[in-house]
């Protein structure tokens, strides 16, 4: 079984790398349609149309190309790679939409910026 540090984790927004990022999160999943008839004693369900969404978190940085491409409303192809960018490794990739920018500071932290987004499409599977 292969085991993947988080320290492989990026993102590229086309092809600028997101920067500063802290950590990401990606959920697909599929509706499900239930089949069940008055006969039946437990439910049964087909899957149907697929989905995906999820966010990223980083350090705010306002020069950086890939965090101000990401605008609320904006739609942009996405890439998460999870081990690495070399030959041979293995990401994800898709069209989403910019749901909503969570900007937020503290004493004593760095100031934080959180986007979220909603696939628009299919999520693919690919390899560098």
């Amino acid at each position: 079984m292969a085991s993947h540090s988080g320290v492989e984790g990026l993102i590229h927004i086309g092809t600028t790398l997101l920067g500063e990022l802290k950590s990401w999160s990606l959920t697909e999943s599929s509706n499900m349609i239930d089949t069940s008839v008055l006969s039946t004693t437990a439910q049964t369900f087909v899957a149907g149309t697929t989905s995906f969404s999820g966010s990223a978190d980083c350090h705010l940085d306002e020069t950086d190309a890939g965090q101000t491409s990401l605008t609320v409303g904006a739609t942009v192809t996405i890439k998460f790679y999870y081990e690495g960018t070399t030959s041979g490794d293995k990401y994800l990739t898709g069209s989403v939409i910019v749901e909503s920018i969570d900007r937020s500071a503290a004493m004593d932290d760095i100031t934080s910026a959180s986007f979220s987004f909603r696939g628009t499409g299919a999520l693919s599977h690919a390899t560098v």
